[in-house]
């Protein structure tokens, strides 16, 4: 039977494949077993698939061009061919091309083929520090996120592989370093100083993975210090970065840090607001805290329960107890957020202070009326504003109550109690 031949054109690039009638001849070990059954029918339909092309164009730099358009067009099965018949005519792709080839396997889940790929480019010396990170990622997709990081450490210890480390491939295992063990913070960290030690600057990316992985793991000093160092390199932070931050620098009390973040915000989360205000608020800067509730609403956040527990809070710091209840009063008839124990024990707190015992009396009982689970500490804040206001008759029926619901008393139930008992005389002698 005569041989036909045709001729594949991509873009530039002429190829072409030898086929007998209709069957494709490829460059493929053939067994002359006959045993072999299914495992050669696989060997023929992976042959078939991935043929091999007679090319034309012999310049390397013309077919790496090719193939890295291809894999970026997330062509794969022609990427492949095309890689295959380079290296079977002792053709070889630039390290640019091989590592878009590599990112494609890796968007289609060819991991097989992306060790395949990486073994050829190890033997050639044909590899970038993105070539390690793929590479990594592939290892992590197969074997998990711990066996990528301890082949990262093996690594290291070769100095040859270790000579092409770059940004992209610290960037990349800091954030493989909290996808395996859970809070693998210090692998993160000693990454981190590595880098730093071998004189490379991180970019915008990877100070906000490592804020934000450091403000995960409740690593807020670790946090802190990367955030100076982003700044001292001139580096602008990212919004999530920035989110991190406000949550870390308001852990550690720095809320004029956490402020000057926020106004550099475009659209800062209702999160980041509520802990900017609650910070403020710990430190009795009411004001502020107000201006951020304003700045919330504007953005179009709506307030919750945290919002006015953070303004309550900064009320009761500022010693406003009286305006403290009438927030508590306006969120309640207004229907503002669904109310909570940590609302109505601020509001229970600003009672103690004025010794308003009618109106702790009052919300004590709607409280428990609105099925939520009423503590010791509310019962407590009860009693001690009844003690305040000389009412121990009162005080003591709380504490009835209090038994007959089951709710255990501890030592600062006790106390008050006492200490009524002997101011309304109600002791034996």
């Amino acid at each position: 039977m005569k041989l036909k031949r045709r001729r594949l054109v991509h873009g530039s690039v002429k190829i072409e494949s030898l086929s007998l009638g209709t069957t494709r001849m490829c460059f493929s070990k053939v067994s002359s077993e006959p045993d072999r059954g299914e495992a050669m029918l696989e060997e023929k339909t992976e042959a078939v698939r991935n043929r091999i092309h007679f090319l034309e164009e012999r310049d390397e730099e013309m077919l790496s061009k090719r193939l890295l358009k291809l894999s970026r067009l997330d062509k794969l099965r022609s990427a492949s061919e095309l890689f295959d018949s380079m290296i079977i005519s002792s053709l070889q792709p630039n390290a640019h091309a091989c590592n878009s080839f590599l990112s494609c396997l890796l968007r289609n889940g060819d991991l097989q083929k992306v060790f395949t790929v990486f073994d050829y480019m190890k033997t050639k010396e044909n590899f970038t520090g993105h070539t390690y990170s793929l590479w990594l990622k592939a290892v992590a997709e197969a074997k998990g996120c711990d066996s990528a990081i301890r082949t990262f450490r093996e690594l290291e210890k070769d100095p040859k592989h270790k000579s092409y480390f770059d940004v992209i491939l610290y960037n990349t295992v800091i954030s493989l370093s909290v996808c395996g063990r859970i809070n693998n913070v210090y692998e993160a960290e000693r990454v981190w100083r590595v880098m730093t030690r071998d004189g490379l600057i991180g970019t915008e990316v990877t100070y906000s993975l490592l804020v934000s992985i450091f403000v995960r793991c409740g690593r807020s000093n670790l946090a802190l210090d990367a955030y100076d160092e982003m700044i001292n390199n001139k580096i602008s932070p990212r919004e999530d970065a920035m989110h991190a931050m406000i949550s870390a620098a308001t852990k550690k009390d720095q809320w004029s840090l956490a402020l000057k973040i926020f106004q550099c915000m475009s659209k800062p989360s209702l999160v980041a607001c509520n802990a900017l205000m609650n910070s403020l608020g710990k430190a009795g800067r009411v004001g502020l805290a107000f201006k951020v509730y304003s700045a919330a609403e504007s953005l179009g956040h709506k307030p919750d329960e945290y919002t006015w527990n953070a303004l309550l809070t900064a009320l009761y710091k500022a010693n406003r107890y009286e305006d403290v209840l009438q927030l508590f009063d306006m969120v309640r008839r207004e229907g503002l957020c669904c109310l909570n124990g940590y609302l109505y024990n601020t509001a229970l707190m600003s009672c103690q202070k004025l010794g308003w015992w009618e109106k702790a009396v009052k919300l004590l009982y709607e409280m428990e009326g609105s099925g939520l689970e009423v503590s010791t500490s509310s019962y407590n804040l009860v009693i001690t504003a009844c003690e305040k206001s000389r009412q121990c008759k009162v005080a003591l029926r709380v504490y009835e109550h209090m038994v007959g619901r089951e709710c255990r008393a501890d030592t600062f139930t006790y106390l008050p109690l006492v200490r009524s008992c002997v101011w309304g005389s109600l002791w034996v002698g």
